[in-house]
């Protein structure tokens, strides 16, 4: 039986007599074009929205807007990779009325409009609540590392600094050594030696000078660490390893998996970002009470104090840190606190009475402790302090929001499962599923914006799939008329 066999390529094709018969109902290009349409994009600060009365003519906006939003749901993030797409694409050619802007202008339009497309994603953001797609009761805060522009060799910490140059000052007094060995027994014999070794140390010695000058230039910017090829981004650890890269923050409702709220940061940690994403996501969603999950990598007394502050109820589990766990010790969470008699009662049963009370990074705290005899003539002194003036407790004069929130914990554990299956799905799909886990643009303004286009790229998809194209197109047409 033969094979199936295809047309010949020199015979005549009928078709179809208009190119919008090449695209369907469902086809997320119409819902991208109509989307596009309806902004006001002069508002948003997208430059010649209105064209010039005198010039060249140049581009619309939303064509290229169109054309950038096309490339990131489909995986296709380059300004060239976009170029040969509206040569072949028939999807793109229906899209753009068959334009065909050149690589360099593509790439132009993302660098200048950063902040424009952090508003564009935030105008979808605002057509999903009013299509009911937001929960607005239990939201995931996460943040994952992206990686930049900038190569780990291109990346410097003053200890990788202290460690290049000591080895080059070594390398150089090795070959001085060379040197003196060479002219005191065979420079008249072997010339030609003795002139690759002067090379070897000019070149040794202008390494030295370049990394003695990133050194200078990284104390005078008051810098822990310096890049070279994206000077914002930073050496952080990431949850498969270290990375050179960007800090992005997203808060995912819980109703649909929908991101309401991100942010980019070279913050290398997500310790001091709680309050500020919760309040992100509370001023998206439009409502007063929220309740904010977060892993332990957020938690900070600042933090949750401004979250319970906006009528947030805040679960986030505290990591780990006393150093007396490790040494088999009580930590703080084996005394007790009476309130009403403002006393901790240890596990021996003694009670540890008020001292005094400091400042320490900003907030007030009180400060508990027993008669130094009292702890000596203790039988489980060996498991409590080796401290001889007995043992001490520092209390935060909000820690009741701390501890109410450790009780939330206990009485609901699954809530932190929770929290994994609604932040990771979300970095997963745009790492893994839409191949979006580096960056392209350079310096921390870009960024921003690229990463708008991949988050509103991911909200697309997720949309796509729970509504369809045609249910978008209608919310859309309710949108525009008010309705």
């Amino acid at each position: 039986m033969p094979h199936i066999q295809g047309q010949n390529r020199h015979s005549e094709v009928q078709f179809p007599p208009t190119l919008d018969e090449y695209i369907d109902a469902e086809n997320p290009v119409r819902f991208l074009d109509a989307f596009v349409d309806q902004l006001d994009l002069a508002a948003l600060g997208f430059e010649r929205a209105t064209a010039a009365v005198e010039g060249r003519p140049g581009y619309h906006p939303g064509d290229l807007l169109k054309l950038y939003l096309y490339g990131y749901l489909n995986r296709i993030r380059s300004s060239r990779g976009l170029e040969r797409e509206t040569h072949r694409n028939v999807e793109l050619m229906w899209l753009l009325k068959q334009l065909r802007p050149d690589h360099k202008t593509i790439a132009d339009f993302r660098k200048v409009h950063s902040d424009a497309l952090r508003g564009v994603c935030r105008e979808f953001t605002k057509l999903c609540k009013e299509l009911e797609l937001f929960g607005g009761e239990l939201v995931a805060i996460d943040g994952s590392k992206f990686v930049a522009v900038n190569s780990r060799d291109r990346n410097f910490g003053m200890a990788k600094l202290q460690a290049i140059l000591k080895g080059v000052d070594e390398e150089i007094e090795r070959y001085l050594k060379d040197l003196e060995q060479q002219d005191a027994e065979m420079a008249a014999v072997q010339p030609e030696k003795t002139e690759r070794l002067h090379h070897k140390l000019e070149r040794l010695r202008k390494r030295k000078a370049t990394h003695e000058a990133i050194q200078a230039e990284m104390i005078a910017q008051g810098e822990t660490q310096i890049s070279l090829t994206d000077s914002d981004s930073r050496y952080m650890v990431g949850g498969t390893g270290t990375v050179v890269g960007y800090n992005v923050q997203t808060v995912v409702d819980a109703k649909h998996k929908l991101i309401v709220a991100h942010e980019v940061t070279n913050d290398v940690t997500d310790q001091l970002w709680l309050a500020a994403m919760a309040l992100q996501a509370q001023e998206a969603m439009e409502v007063e009470e929220i309740e904010a999950v977060a892993d332990r990598g957020y938690y900070d007394a600042q933090n949750v104090k401004q979250c319970v502050d906006a009528g947030m109820t805040p679960y986030v589990a505290k990591p780990p840190t006393s150093k007396n766990g490790p040494l088999g010790r009580f930590t703080k969470e084996a005394f007790t606190y009476h309130a009403q008699a403002d006393e901790y009662e240890c596990p021996a049963g003694e009670r540890l009475t008020f001292r005094y009370e400091s400042v320490e990074k900003g907030r007030l705290k009180r400060h508990y402790k027993r008669s130094a005899s009292v702890c000596r003539a203790c039988e489980l002194r060996e498991h409590c302090t080796a401290n001889p003036a007995g043992r001490k407790i520092s209390r935060w004069i909000d820690e009741h929001l701390l501890e109410e929130m450790r009780e939330r914990l206990k009485a609901n554990p699954q809530i932190m499962r929770q929290r994994r299956e609604m932040s990771e799905h979300p970095f997963g799909t745009l790492k893994r599923g839409m191949n979006q886990g580096y960056f392209l643009c350079r310096g921390l303004t870009k960024v921003r914006g690229e990463m708008s286009l991949s988050i509103l790229s991911y909200n697309l998809k997720r949309v796509f799939n729970i509504l369809g194209v045609e249910a978008m197109l209608a919310g859309l047409a309710r949108k525009k008329n008010g309705k």
